[in-house]
């Protein structure tokens, strides 16, 4: 049988397909990378990813307290 690669684009959608798996009685198992490697895998999101490191380590940084999040 085939092995099929899913990449929901967000929560949502990861949990409708699991949802939908399992409906459907469908074994399915979580992936091994970690965000970082998986984000990697575009060249967009790892231009996008080494940029962001690059501004971090020259201290271009912002520090947004949590309370901020919710106003």
């Amino acid at each position: 049988m085939e092995t099929l690669i899913v990449q929901p684009k967000d929560r949502k959608q990861l949990f409708a397909v699991k949802a939908i798996l399992k409906a459907l009685d469908i074994a399915f198992e979580k992936g091994n990378d970690d965000e970082t490697t998986y984000l990697s895998k575009s060249l967009a999101n790892k231009k996008a990813l080494n940029k962001s490191i690059k501004q971090a380590e020259n201290g271009d940084t912002v520090k947004i307290a949590i309370t901020d999040l919710w106003k």
